[in-house]
């Protein structure tokens, strides 16, 4: 199936192949979407607390676009691809997102979030720069190896369970969601194969799609990776973060990016690496400008967070937009 569509794509003009990108990422998001939905829907009729729904099945379903760009193109030998998926989604949650949010609206934040979930998020992107570096790789240039996959994937199990035992803590009883008539469950079953059947197809045409892209205009597919598909698996964060402020729950948008950052370097990440005896390759550009760019807007991040005012004020997005913006222009002046 994968060289049927190859071949097909192949055929195509360049505009077709970006008009191409643009649809998958939005049957993406809408994939994701369907599956968050359903999930908590179906959660819900089962009778677990939303709470822990929204620390564990929410924060994995708005990652989801990521986790399976990245893991596919991990399997398809695009290495590249997968790590500049993961580490542009960081930067676009962080930067672009929760910049957006702040000129929208009031972004409190949650100090017990920033306390646990924040320091976390900071850590993670550490240990990510840390295990990247060359000289604690097997071979001469940076390798997340196998090994370091399922270590991610243990830590993320760790990680969940340490969100529903907070949650768990906080938890009020729980009441039914539904102030309509529940759908059948057989209707959200299917709907929920249906969200899994358009992530998992518009990722088989995603990740053909930049390579061919990345292949004619010269640019090596791990920066359009960590641009435009980065953006694009980002979408569900981005529509969540703006939702929430927009009816008043500005802490929720944290709370959201703060989970897909940590979720992006030991789901998505761990995942990718995990599925492939080859670990994942990082390119030597990633040094130069990813990496680095990834943890300066983590420490901006949690300093601002933790500042007197509990809040992230618009002054506070805009520099953490600019800093996105100039992190754009500069994956495509230095090649």
């Amino acid at each position: 199936m994968e060289e049927v569509i190859f071949s097909f794509l192949s055929s195509l003009s360049l505009l077709f192949i970006f008009l191409t990108i643009a649809f998958t990422l939005f049957t993406l998001s809408k994939g994701a979407d369907i599956l968050v939905d359903e999930a908590v829907s179906l959660s819900i009729h089962w009778g677990i607390p939303k709470m822990i729904i929204g620390a564990t099945i929410v924060s994995l379903g708005t990652t989801l676009p990521e986790a399976t760009v990245s893991v596919m193109a991990a399997v398809q030998g695009n290495p590249d691809l997968a790590l500049g998926n993961a580490i542009g989604s960081i930067i676009a949650d962080t930067g672009l997102i929760i910049g957006l949010a702040s000129l929208l609206g009031t972004l409190p934040v949650d100090q017990f979030v920033i306390d646990k979930q924040g320091k976390i998020q900071y850590l993670s992107g550490i240990m990510l720069a840390i295990i990247s570096l060359p000289f604690l790789s097997p071979g001469p240039d940076g390798k997340i190896t196998q090994f370091m996959g399922f270590v991610f994937l243990i830590l993320l199990a760790l990680y969940i369970y340490k969100s529903i035992d907070w949650a768990k803590k906080g938890e009020a009883p729980v009441e039914s969601a539904f102030e309509e008539e529940p759908t059948p469950i057989v209707l959200q079953v299917f709907k929920l194969i249906l969200g899994i059947s358009l992530v998992i197809l518009s990722s088989k045409i995603l990740i053909p799609s930049v390579e061919i892209a990345a292949i004619r205009i010269g640019i090596p597919q791990s920066i359009i990776a960590a641009t435009l598909v980065a953006f694009g698996t980002s979408l569900p964060e981005l529509i969540t973060a703006i939702t929430a402020v927009r009816k008043g729950h500005g802490e929720l948008a944290i709370g959201n990016i703060v989970g897909a950052d940590i979720l992006n370097v030991l789901f998505v990440i761990g995942a990718s690496a995990a599925v492939t005896s080859e670990g994942l390759s990082v390119p030597v550009h990633f040094y130069k400008l990813q990496i680095p760019t990834m943890l300066v807007i983590l420490f901006t991040f949690r300093h601002f967070s933790k500042g007197k005012d509990r809040e992230i004020d618009r002054k506070e997005g805009k520099f953490l937009l600019i800093m996105y913006l100039i992190y754009l222009v500069l994956n495509y002046v230095i090649l």
